[in-house]
């Protein structure tokens, strides 16, 4: 006979920001929380980009039920108005975090699939009357089922990176030519990265956060490297929030980032090449050649940084019932909010379990995840939805609605969603306001950061 469901943990999948944060969620709401992270370490993901510096200060990427976990071990936050690179993040809160969890963190646990017990996705009979069944295989191999009352799935994307072809699958030759292409923003601190880059023609293909940090780190290469230079592929045009909101964003280390990437333009250290929506990747000697789906075939590059999104993997979650948007692959009810085809504001309003909620009762996708494949996602955000997945998984539902966040808006709003022409791009953004005057670097902007969090 099963054991009362209340009786159960809730697996939290992933050791990150927002899955350690639902654990301290759950431990305030007496609830208690079995954490299984892949990774080696708290924030195994995070660590993987811990050249970059976040956007947002420390102040705004502590959760406040985590802080208190933290408190009685001495843990002393930093100061909250610097800004953490991500080895920051990870050392100084993450993994002090899954320390005071202690055991409630499982290291090397990697989730294969998780269901109800006894039924598939298609059963309907005593469905809902059912515990979670997780299947785990560990480092060193072996496997274990482990029974839950509820799961929150906070694994992130950073595994699954977009490919760099304009219609979302990988271009013609882009895996043949692996060696050559990067998915991630550069740490140029390394001096082995630093020579694949140093002095050679680099193509950046994306339009987001990321790409921004990519070119502003190649540009500062490119000061002590002569001949480093990079080439900007935009599926779009270039229109006056291309770079952000500049000074108007709320946040303003984002700010600057956007910034920062204008400069490496106007600077003449890169070149930006607009509507090129890649198709084919062409060897060239021992360079590469992209080729686009209206036939321009750019000069040969060096190396690519493919810089395109992400994208959740839901394999693990195919035998439950969820409710996702076709485009976005978001909670139905979160994706109005954030899809790009209607508006590019990345003004997110505060959302928590209902806007998250499933056909499955007592499953949740979170954080990064939780997006899908639209950008702007801020830890704050991630931070509220776990706060009221919590409330409502111990039945407080007054509590699982109330709104207990404001999130700082980008300053800039397109609404001409992803796909436009170059030409009509030129102009301003159109949608619910208009775009920025024209964009000057600040004194005194903070250094370029990350486009994460």
């Amino acid at each position: 006979m099963n054991a009362p469901t209340t009786a159960l943990p809730t697996v939290v999948i992933g050791a990150g920001p927002i899955g350690l944060a639902s654990a301290a969620h759950l431990i305030q709401r007496g609830i208690e929380p079995l954490v299984l992270e892949s990774g080696p370490s708290a924030g195994s993901a995070v660590r993987d980009w811990s050249h970059v510096r976040l956007f947002s200060p420390w102040a705004e990427v502590v959760d406040p039920a985590a802080e208190k976990l933290l408190a009685p071990t001495g843990w002393t936050r930093p100061d909250g108005a610097t800004y953490p690179s991500g080895g920051d993040w990870a050392e100084h809160y993450l993994q002090p975090l899954a320390d005071a969890l202690g055991d409630r963190v499982c290291f090397g646990a990697r989730v294969t699939g998780v269901s109800r017990a006894g039924r598939d996705r298609v059963v309907d009979a005593g469905r809902e009357d059912q515990p979670f069944t997780v299947y785990v295989t560990y480092a060193n191999g072996t496997e274990e089922r482990i029974t839950a009352r509820a799961v929150i799935d906070a694994s992130g994307t950073w595994t699954t990176p977009g490919p760099l072809g304009g219609d979302g699958l990988h271009a013609l030759g882009e895996r043949t030519s692996a060696d050559r292409i990067s998915y991630r923003v550069p740490d140029l601190k390394d001096p082995a990265v630093r020579a694949r880059y140093a002095g050679k023609r680099t193509a950046v293909i994306g339009s987001g956060a990321s790409a921004f940090t990519a070119l502003a780190y190649l540009a500062d290469l490119a000061k002590d490297a002569p001949g480093t230079h990079a080439v900007w592929i935009l599926r779009r045009g270039i229109s006056g929030s291309t770079f952000g909101g500049g000074e108007a964003d709320q946040l303003p280390a984002r700010g600057a980032l956007g910034l920062a990437a204008k400069a490496a333009v106007d600077d003449g250290h890169a070149d930006a090449v607009t509507g090129f929506r890649t198709t084919t990747v062409e060897k060239a000697g021992d360079q590469l050649a992209l080729v686009a789906e209206d036939g321009r075939r750019l000069d040969p590059v060096d190396e690519v940084i493919a810089l395109t999104g992400f994208r959740p993997d839901l394999s693990v979650l195919s035998e439950l019932r969820l409710h996702l948007d076709e485009r976005l692959q978001a909670p139905v009810e979160l994706a109005p909010l954030i899809d790009p085809n209607v508006h590019s504001c990345g003004t997110v309003y505060p959302h928590g379990a209902k806007e998250l909620s499933h056909p499955e009762p007592d499953v949740y996708v979170v954080g990064m995840k939780s997006y899908g494949r639209a950008p702007t996602f801020l830890a704050m955000t991630g931070y509220e939805q776990v706060r009221s997945i919590a409330a409502a998984l111990a039945g407080d539902h007054e509590a699982a609605e109330r709104v207990e966040l404001t999130l700082p808006e980008t300053g800039v709003c397109g609404g001409a969603g992803l796909f436009d022409e170059p030409e009509a791009a030129q102009g301003d953004g159109g949608g619910c306001c208009a775009a920025p005057d024209t964009l000057q670097i600040g004194i005194g902007a903070p250094a370029p950061s990350s486009g994460g969090c």
